[in-house]
C-alpha cells in the first residue's frame, strides 16, 4: 500500500524516477560495450532504443503537473516499456533455446540499410547466433533476462500510475495534479 501511497501524492517523482533508471541502464549497457568489450547483438540494440523511449517519455512526462501532460506521455512510455519487455523475452526465449544451427547474421544496421523495412524487421526477431549467445550473468540471469524483468516492472508501474490517474477523478484531495 505504501508504494500506491507513493504513486498518488507524487506521480511526477515516479516518473522522474523511471526515466533516471532507463538512464543508468543506458550507461550500463555503454560500459559492458566500451568497457568490457561486449558488442550488442540487433536485439539489445533495439531493447536500447525501447530503454530510449521510455527514459524520454518518462521525462517528459515529469516535466509538467498538467494530469493529461503527464498521463499521456506515460501511456506512450508504457506503449514502448511493452514493446521492450517483448524484445527482452524473445532474446531470453532464443537464449534458453538456441536455434539449431547458430549463424551470425547482419548487424542491426547492415539489415536496416539494406533491406527494406518490410524484410529487416522479420530479420531482427528472428534473431541470429549472437542473439542467442550469453556473454555476461548476473545472479544467474542473463542481460536481456534482466532487461526484461525491468521493461515489465517499469510497465507494472506505470500501468498502476496511469490506472490510479482515471480514477482520481473522483477522490479529493489526490496529489496528481500538483504533485
Amino acid at each position: 500500500m505504501m508504494v500506491l501511497n507513493w504513486i498518488d501524492q507524487a506521480p511526477r517523482r515516479v516518473l522522474a524516477l523511471i526515466s533516471v533508471a532507463c538512464v543508468a541502464m543506458l550507461a550500463f549497457g555503454m560500459y559492458l560495450q566500451h568497457v568490457v568489450g561486449l558488442e550488442p547483438c540487433p536485439m539489445c540494440i533495439v531493447q536500447r532504443y525501447a530503454l530510449i523511449g521510455v527514459a524520454i517519455f518518462t521525462g517528459l512526462a515529469s516535466a509538467r503537473g498538467s494530469k493529461g501532460w503527464w498521463m499521456g506521455w506515460g501511456a506512450l512510455a508504457l506503449i514502448a516499456s511493452g514493446f521492450g519487455a517483448f524484445v527482452a523475452a524473445r532474446q531470453s526465449w532464443l537464449q534458453w533455446y538456441p536455434p539449431e544451427v547458430a549463424t551470425c547474421g547482419r548487424d542491426f544496421y547492415g539489415m536496416i540499410e539494406n533491406y527494406p523495412i518490410s524484410r529487416a524487421i522479420p530479420m531482427i526477431f528472428r534473431g541470429s547466433g549472437d542473439c542467442a549467445a550469453i556473454d555476461w550473468t548476473f545472479l544467474g540471469g542473463s542481460i536481456a533476462n534482466w532487461s526484461f524483468v525491468c521493461f515489465v516492472g517499469f510497465a507494472v508501474v506505470l500501468l498502476a500510475l496511469l490506472v490510479r490517474g482515471f480514477t482520481s477523478g473522483n477522490r479529493r484531495g489526490s496529489g496528481y495534479s500538483m504533485a
